[in-house]
């Protein structure tokens, strides 16, 4: 698998992990819903995206974000 995302973007996706992680399970503002588990499966794959340096969205796309891939 090659690798399509920089060290930036990974970077971003780990914090906006991180941010949606907080904001669903520290605060009630998302409740119980629909927006609670939408913002838990969005956490995951941004966190499991951007340990593996590869996302299936952005091969699809054509996009990378990494200079030397």
């Amino acid at each position: 698998m090659t690798t399509n995302i920089g060290k930036i973007d990974r970077g971003g996706r780990l914090v906006i992990a991180a941010a949606l992680l907080i904001l669903a399970l520290g605060t009630n503002a998302l409740g119980a819903g629909i927006l609670f588990w939408l913002a838990l499966v969005v956490a995951a794959v941004f966190t499991l995206t951007a340990f593996v340096g590869n996302c299936p969205l952005y091969s699809i796309v054509g996009l990378k974000t990494c200079r030397n891939c």
